[in-house]
């Protein structure tokens, strides 16, 4: 049999839709096999595939291909997460249309609607394109009416632990977004700005305040120093005049002011920071709002009402020059948090909001991140660091216009909250009535709903429940905990640790058993892509460029955890194996047209090949039971192009060439070799690159194990049988003389072919005996007529 030719551009699609049509990645509920479940990241709808998820992705399918493999029943779910302010936003500008200015029900109705028809079949494409081996039967979205009735079920479980409470209180706010967002949705960013010197005057006296955000001075209720600070004890129980506005407010001492930082005097401002907060609340301070959620400043801020937050920073500094209030202003870059949705620095503004209290679990955040197995283990130090530095309980309302509602309606006399009924989720308030007719406090018959939405990762916190619930309740016991979580490391904070809390705080125990970490794809200079700096790579087009294998086998290079480039050598490379498999692929089957599959004694070289692919199977086994999956690429790539196609193919064609001269068992020995070791190459290199492994395996291997798919084959384990320290000893001086040849014929540029009439070699006793062994497999690949031997103790090699 000889195989075709192979185009990746034609092939890789074929194989894919051979793989949807037979069902090779089904999960089978019946199975008595043991079950490797997969807590699939779901990813946000905002566009199409971009090449960190290719390289992420790609790294866990080759883990779970492994397993499947193995003889694991896998269950590996596919969901896409799309209710989610990138969503709402993504559907806005390709609509040409702002949630604002529409009716709300209409909004939601075009954002289903996009993505049922026009965003999610595009995005799913990109993925089964990329390979991967997930069962798309089940399939969730997380705004669907499944997700929907998980999520508003165990909100409502939530409430009635007394874990979800509602708040009239400082919270983190996106003047972007308008809405309020969670201390895991800040990220540190470095801005521009300026520390500015004003003087505050108590009675006559000049007060030095320190600031980078004069535009808070309207809201300032209090200047605080600390007990120690000699400086300003004299001004214990005096007030202070604000500049530009002229109020006065009291002078307070406390300990969390900072004598060493700026003048040691501090302005509180309601609200700019977590210690204003704390100011507030210990000393019964007034609030002062001077900017509103949507980031203009407000009536308070008198002239600069409606400027937003940079215009009057700038206008207020300005004024303060011009009235000589302001010492000094100088340049500084300071790190500041920001929205990680759109950059903008977040403020705090008082409102009503929903929380889930979790900062007194901190010490059970820790232990239950410990039992945890992490893959690096040392991504578990984020985990911990980010417990460490919880400052906030979550909040998890949003004021945005799509997404999952609260299952919850209030008393328009005493607010009273009343929940939905479990049994008649999913519900929504807008919608639907409450499930009573009177308030039980005050027996008033009149509600409103709650207009607000869940965090997005309220409900992708609960992603292992959306995937298992999809099955028969019978099976939920043998699905959870999961058995895999595989994640990028930027959303450790996000999704890991809020899945986490949620399992152990809903069912006791932790989600997964394992955590495989994947890094970040950067540009070629190991730069963050984003469109601003026009360094996007388009993982569509490296597949069309290249292939989905090649970009696969990129993925590869990096271990777990590791960032790395994207780089076209890389795909180069990763191209050049596919092309290298199919070449050497084609040279073996045509030589195994009459193989009968008998085993029988083995020539020494094709022992010692044998021996080699022991040690590559074992390698390659052992590296991806630790999720190692680069350790065992690279332990294929050895086998495969150093001792397979470098030396052993070239050292066997002459057998397989001439069985007149040679003898046909000696054929027979070779092709016993090949036969086991092509088939031990694509097995172990069919998790990384599936496509071509897949078309090798379907036009020659698959009728001889009678299986489908090498994806649904069993993977290679070591033979026994094929040990043989002698024949190892030996082959490898035969590799060694084989390498000097090639190595002087190339320094005198003397072809390979070239005849040599007597190859001498030295060497001790113990090796000549050695190689007396390979000795007609030696000629033959040296184009060696005679072979002779000396004594010496390091082997040379002369001709």
């Amino acid at each position: 049999m000889v195989l075709d030719n192979y185009d990746p551009k034609t092939r890789e699609p074929e194989i894919e839709s051979y793989w949807e049509k037979e069902h090779i990645y089904a999960f089978d509920q019946k199975s008595d096999k043991p079950i490797y479940s997969i807590d699939t990241p779901p990813p946000t709808v905002s566009g199409k595939m971009h090449v960190g998820h290719s390289f992420s992705y790609a790294q866990q399918d080759f883990v779970i291909r492994y397993k499947r493999m193995k003889g694991h029943n896998v269950f590996y779910p596919f969901g896409t997460d799309d209710n989610g302010l990138a969503t709402e936003r993504l559907i806005e500008k390709t609509k040409k249309v702002r949630a604002r200015d529409m009716p709300r029900d209409e909004f939601v109705s075009l954002c289903l609607t996009t993505l049922e028809h026009e965003l999610r079949p595009q995005y799913l494409a990109d993925f089964r394109r990329l390979g991967l081996s997930c069962d798309f039967s089940i399939h969730y979205t997380t705004i669907d009416s499944h997700s929907q009735k998980i999520s508003q079920r165990e909100f409502i479980n939530l409430y009635e632990m007394g874990r979800a409470y509602r708040k009239d209180a400082p919270a983190m706010w996106c003047p972007e977004c308008n809405t309020g967002i969670s201390q895991v949705e800040c990220v540190d960013q470095e801005f521009k700005s300026s520390f500015n010197d004003i003087i505050f005057f108590s009675g006559q006296e000049k007060l030095v305040i320190a600031t980078t955000r004069p535009e808070l001075l309207p809201a300032c209720v209090a200047v605080f120093f600390h007990p120690t600070d000699k400086r300003y004890s004299h001004l214990r129980g005096k007030t202070a005049k604000v500049p530009l506005f002229n109020h006065e407010v009291p002078i307070l001492e406390d300990t969390r002011a900072d004598p060493e930082k700026g003048t040691g005097l501090v302005m509180c401002c309601t609200f700019g920071d977590q210690v204003d907060m704390e100011w507030q609340k210990a000393y019964n301070l007034p609030i002062m709002q001077a900017f509103s959620g949507n980031g203009k400043m407000t009536a308070i801020a008198q002239k600069y009402e409606g400027q937003n937050i940079r215009e009057a920073r700038k206008a207020m500094i300005d004024d303060m020059k011009a009235q000589e209030l302001l010492i000094r202003s100088s340049p500084i870059t300071h790190t500041v948090n920001v929205h990680e949705r759109c950059g903008t620095e977040v403020e705090f503004i008082k409102s009503k909001q929903w929380f889930i209290k979790y900062l007194d679990m901190k010490d059970h955040m820790l232990e239950w991140g410990r039992k945890l197995h992490w893959y690096p283990d040392h991504m578990r130090n984020r985990y911990e660091n980010w417990v460490g530095g919880l400052q906030w309980d979550w909040l998890i309302s949003r004021q945005r216009y799509s997404g999952v509602p609260f299952p919850i309606w209030y008393c328009t006399k005493c607010e009273n909250p009343v929940l939905a009924k479990k049994e008649d989720l999913p519900v929504d308030p807008l919608k639907h009535k409450p499930p009573i007719e009177k308030c039980p406090s005050c027996g008033s018959t009149t509600f409103e709903p709650e207009k607000d939405v869940l965090d997005t990762w309220v409900t992708s916190s609960l992603t292992p429940r959306l995937a298992i619930e999809l099955m028969p309740e019978k099976l939920w016991p043998k699905l959870y905990p999961m058995s895999l979580r595989p994640q990028a490391h930027d959303i450790i904070t996000f999704w890991l640790f809020n899945t986490t809390f949620r399992s152990n705080i809903h069912y006791g125990k932790n989600p997964w058993h394992d955590c495989l970490i994947s890094g970040w794809a950067l540009d070629p200079h190991g730069k963050k892509m984003s469109k601003s700096k026009g360094n996007i790579i388009e993982p569509q087009v490296i597949i069309d460029k290249y292939s989905a294998d090649s970009l696969r086998y990129w993925a590869s290079l990096s271990k777990p955890g590791d960032d790395a480039n994207t780089q076209d050598k890389d795909f180069v490379t990763g191209q050049k194996l596919v092309n290298k498999l199919w070449n050497a692929s084609k040279f073996t089957v045509s030589h195994l047209a009459d193989y009968d599959g008998k085993e029988e004694k083995l020539e020494t070289m094709d022992a010692w090949l044998l021996i080699k692919l022991n040690k590559a199977i074992a390698e390659a086994t052992d590296a991806f039971d630790v999720y190692a999956y680069n350790q065992a690429r690279a332990s294929i790539d050895i086998f495969f192009w150093q001792h397979l196609c470098d030396n052993y193919l070239e050292i066997v064609k002459d057998r397989l060439y001439n069985p007149e001269q040679r003898g046909t068992r000696e054929r027979h020995s070779g092709q016993v070799a090949l036969y086991h070791a092509l088939l031990s190459v694509l097995k172990i290199y069919a998790p990384i690159i599936p496509h071509i492994t897949e078309a090798i395996y379907l036009d020659y291997y698959a009728e001889k194990e009678k299986k489908k798919s090498i994806h649904i084959s069993a993977w290679p384990t070591v033979n026994d049988k094929w040990n043989n320290p002698e024949a190892e000893k030996a082959g490898d001086l035969a590799i060694t003389v084989l390498a000097d040849v090639r190595k002087q014929k190339s320094e005198r540029k003397i072809s390979l072919k070239t005849e040599i009439p007597t190859l001498t070699i030295t060497c001790t006793k113990e090796e000549e005996k050695l190689l007396s062994l390979v000795l007609a497999d030696l000629k033959a690949a040296t184009q060696a007529k005679e072979i002779a031997f000396i004594r010496g103790e390091n082997i040379t090699v002369t001709f």
